[in-house]
């Protein structure tokens, strides 16, 4: 008989211990070792059977077994000690607290997906991980930051294997009261709700939870509600699940949703408000139409702006992430679903029609009958950027047509290269020889300068345990996989040996989208197999991801490739690993030797995985692509070299797949095995060199690696950039923005008005160049004037600025530089003389050009209006 009603009884916790409901309801467990060896020390067997999840562990002890652990006088004082410890680390200032009053008072990280740990299950890849690393950095560092997001009743799929290998996908639900959530209410007990009316006289209601990760709140909306309509309640029920006015409602809750949840959050608790609004891709960017309405709405504020007005204060604080590297990985809308949802009450008092232009394609190439919600990202931020910094160049090249007459170097667009945060990834065993020969604070810098002072054989040993955890694991998994497909206990003995924790191991591991290309490795299958099988120089490659549920491209990968890996011959030397999550990277990411990625360049916007491999002493071997476009240096990997940009698809593919397998067969297995430096005494092992030697170049590269690219690639390094270059001058526009209720604000719009009515008529007239010499020298300088007509503006509104360089073929100028034009002379009638001395610094072909520019102290960058005059 099935249960007509299912509920979690939350275990009861003798006083003595009581502290253990908190470890386990604040998520700074998943990343704190000393934490998780508590919990796992109270009950070993059920700490593995509740898969290293303390709230559920705690669930599964009896009263006799809990009571048993209070009266324990030793396991007291060790809660005791861990509980301090949390309190210490929520209370004690970090490194934020020294940045002064000028610093963000509270921050808002809006993002469709977070993944913090399996237990917690809402995230789907890159862009999830990524935005729970950063919350889990800011707590680090004292960050006084919000995450909100959606909980998912099915979170992302868990995926199996049919016998034939397609990908099957399954939902189990979940049920938010077993999670390490808390569920925000009124005073009165009643759970807390934010609504958004919708068409037909519909109305969405959603709850909101709490989960608390480490010093960061995070709100998740969910729509399953009692008094919601079906529809309604299936809002959230999957992450990317359905499409049309399905995926519109989600996002429309998540941003819209999430700024009513902050003000209720705010409310109820006595939090600041969050001064800056931080948009993680384009999934949320409706939150600056909600913000908007709350500056024109009366009843919320004293004196309501215009729309002009409540734009430029909405745009002053909000901070814009994309992480799509192509325009087909953007969510888009036909303009009329928008103009359905807004037509209503959703957002009182806000103009339809300009709502409509903040996602419009206007532009060269852009479809007029979308509306696209990049775009509208950018247009509601005052700074935006790329995760990396080729991301930055393609993400100028993707959106210029925003910017219509700027260069692509000068599209307002910056980068902040993603990060990982490393106590989270760092296998166990590494940051016990951390703290051992480097100190304990390696894990909070991260300083791995001291990493040379560690001996080779206890390197190259802690490298081997991490390689044989991963192959038991793999076998584990491998054997699962395969019983799921229908296969008897009987026929699978030969999974017991299937890897070999003394060949090198090869991972790749992702999203299987097209263009990161997982079959790659299949181009020339016999020279595969000729790599797999090599009698002293053999590798071996471990394979997960999930290819999206509607993705059937991607779907044929993955079948592909596993039945190449179900092929007797070579299955003991590749194997593909269904259900990629949290949990098996943890194990993944330590015991690779060596980390795959070859996308199609440059579609990677940045590519973390491999950052996680590195800060564990794995080399990466990669397409020069994302992060590894910035930081490889010859010696902590190797480059996929990719083929001339006219190539065509199978060409290319062709062509880097032969250079993968070139740089296999002749550097990275030949060193591996390589024969250097002598073993000393019992360090011996079957994967060293010929003779027993340790392959020490290959060590030096282990080395290299992690005193390198641990601060590089570090999720603090990430957030402190946020926080230095983007948050806090947002908190400053902010601050200006709102000061004086609203003065400078409404200025700017009246300003931004005016100069966008006049702007067609600005021109430059003419420029001349004066003491120019017959054969100019570095060094020389030169007087420009030009004659700019300003029509009605001041001068004061524009900046005049000549950009010189190395002049191309094509009068194109290369490695610019700017000189701004002072105002000499008004010839009247709108007519006025701006000069300068020009500096030659470098000789070949010189040239410049003039362009005119808006000027306004609140603009955050030049081409942020998108006016821009240049003289022909």
């Amino acid at each position: 008989m099935k249960a007509i009603r299912r509920f979690t009884v939350r275990t009861v916790v003798p006083a003595q211990i009581s502290a253990l409901t908190k470890l386990a309801t604040n998520l700074r467990w998943s990343w704190h070792v000393p934490t998780r060896a508590l919990f796992e020390s109270l009950n070993p067997e059920l700490w593995a059977a509740s898969r290293q999840n303390p709230l559920a562990m705690l669930g599964q002890l009896s009263r006799e077994q809990l009571q048993k652990l209070a009266d324990n006088p030793e396991v007291v004082a060790r809660v005791a000690a861990a509980s301090q410890n949390l309190e210490a680390y929520l209370s004690e200032p970090r490194w934020y607290q020294g940045l002064g009053a000028e610093a963000p008072q509270c921050v808002a990280y809006f993002s469709p997906e977070f993944g913090i740990t399996e237990v917690l299950p809402q995230y789907s890849g890159g862009l999830g991980i990524l935005a729970g690393d950063h919350l889990k950095s800011a707590s680090d560092l004292g960050v006084p930051l919000i995450g909100v997001g959606l909980l998912y009743q099915a979170g992302y799929f868990k995926q199996s294997l049919s016998r034939d290998a397609w990908q099957q996908e399954s939902y189990p639900l979940l049920d938010p009261d077993s999670l390490p959530l808390t569920q925000l209410r009124e005073a009165d007990g009643t759970p807390a709700q934010v609504q958004l009316p919708l068409p037909d006289g519909r109305l969405l209601r959603a709850n909101i939870w709490r989960a608390d990760v480490g010093r960061v709140p995070l709100l998740l909306l969910d729509s399953n509600v009692a008094e919601n309509d079906d529809a309604a309640r299936g809002v959230t029920d999957r992450l990317y699940g359905g499409g049309g006015d399905h995926r519109l409602t989600q996002e429309l809750l998540l941003g819209m949703g999430g700024v009513k949840a902050l003000r209720v959050h705010a409310r109820l608790t006595g939090t600041t408000a969050p001064e800056v609004f931080h948009t993680n891709e384009g999934h949320a960017g409706f939150l600056g139409i909600e913000r908007i309405r709350e500056l024109m709405d009366p009843d919320v504020t004293a004196h309501p702006l215009s729309w002009a007005e409540a734009l430029a204060a909405g745009r002053a604080s909000t901070v814009f992430t994309t992480h799509t590297p192509v325009p087909a990985g953007i969510d888009r809308f036909p303009r009329t679903m928008i103009e359905t949802f807004f037509a209503g009450s959703l957002a009182p008092g806000v103009p339809v029609a300009e709502i409509l232009a903040l996602g419009a394609e206007n532009y060269d190439g852009g479809d007029p009958e979308m509306f696209n919600m990049a775009v509208m990202g950018l247009r509601l931020a005052q700074r935006a950027n790329g995760v990396a910094k080729l991301h930055g160049v393609v993400s100028r090249g993707m959106f210029s047509g925003l910017w219509p007459g700027f260069d692509q170097q000068d599209v307002p667009i910056t980068s902040v290269t993603n990060g990982v945060h490393v106590p989270t990834w760092v296998a166990p065993e590494l940051a016990a020889m951390a703290r051992e020969h480097l100190g304990s604070d390696v894990l909070d810098g991260p300083n791995w300068s001291k990493v040379y002072e560690v001996s080779d054989a206890d390197l190259w040993a802690l490298r081997r345990r991490l390689r044989q955890k991963l192959v038991t694991d793999a076998r584990r998994r491998l054997r699962s996989s395969w019983k799921k497909r229908g296969s008897a206990d009987a026929q699978l003995a030969w999974t017991d040996s299937v890897l070999d924790p003394d060949v090198l191991t090869i991972g790749f591991a992702r999203r299987v989208p097209t263009y990161k290309r997982l079959t790659l490795m299949l181009r020339d299958p016999a020279r595969l197999k000729a790599l797999l099988l090599h009698p002293t120089h053999p590798i071996q490659i471990i394979i997960a991801g999930k290819s999206h549920p509607a993705d059937d491209a991607g779907k044929k990968m993955i079948q592909d490739l596993v039945q190449f890996t179900d092929d007797p011959e070579v299955r003991h030397r590749i194997v593909f690993l269904p259900n990629y999550d949290i949990a098996m990277a943890r194990t993944l990411f330590p015991g690779c030797d060596v980390w795959l990625n070859n996308p199609l360049r440059p579609l990677e916007a940045c590519g973390t995985s491999g950052m996680k491999a590195a800060i564990n002493g794995s080399l990466n071997l990669s397409v020069m692509d994302g992060w590894w476009d910035e930081m490889y240096d010859g010696e902590n990997g190797w480059a996929i070299p990719t083929a001339n940009s006219g190539a065509g698809d199978d060409e290319r593919d062709d062509i880097e797949a032969s250079a993968l397998y070139e740089l296999l067969e002749t550097q990275v297995a030949p060193r591996f095995y390589g024969e250097v430096a002598p073993v000393s005494a019992g360090a011996a092992g079957p994967s060293q060199g010929r003779d027993g030697e340790l392959p020490a170049h290959w060590i030096s590269m282990i080395k290299h690696t992690l005193a390198n690219l641990g601060p590089a690639v570090s999720a603090n390094r990430m957030v402190a950039e946020y926080v230095q270059r983007l948050y806090q001058p947002a908190a400053e526009s902010a601050r200006r923005a709102k000061a004086d209720n609203y003065a400078s604000v409404r200025q700017l719009a009246q300003w931004s008005g005016e100069m966008r009515q006049a702007w067609p008529e600005v021109r430059v007239e003419h420029v001349d160049t004066h003491n120019l010499a017959d054969e100019p020298q570095i060094g020389e300088t030169v007087e420009v004037r030009a004659w700019v007509k300003l029509g009605g503006l001041d001068p004061a509104d524009v900046h005049v600025n000549v950009v010189y360089g190395t002049a191309g073929d094509s009068d194109e100028l290369n490695d610019t530089a700017l000189l701004a034009l002072n105002h000499v002379q008004d010839d009247g009638n709108g007519r006025h003389q701006f000069a300068g001395e020009l500096l030659i610094d470098r000789s070949g072909d010189f040239g410049y050009g003039v362009q005119v520019l808006p000027h306004h102290e609140a603009l955050a960058h030049p081409a942020e209006l998108g006016l821009i005059t240049s003289a022909r």
